[in-house]
């Protein structure tokens, strides 16, 4: 199967749905409180998300597996 848009990529679908769930923790309690690691952590989350689109839109394999490898290291911010 041939994916024309980078929105039809699961891996980016779930990326999406992982930057919604850590906006959402991170509006309470005293994660919401610190600052610092709050927009971290969000920019972190973002940047998976950013990262696979714009590797995608580059038309290369090569170039989409750099970005895809960018990624990866975002989610070490994570977990």
């Amino acid at each position: 199967m041939k994916v024309s848009r980078f929105e039809d990529l699961e891996i980016w679908q779930l990326s999406r749905d992982l930057v919604k769930k850590i906006i959402e923790i991170s509006r309470v309690g005293l994660f919401s409180k610190d600052f610092e690691l709050r927009d971290q952590i969000r920019a972190s989350s973002g940047s998976i998300m950013d990262n696979i689109a714009e590797g995608f839109e580059r038309n290369g394999r090569k170039e989409f597996i750099q970005f895809l490898s960018v990624s990866k290291g975002s989610c070490g911010y994570l977990f």
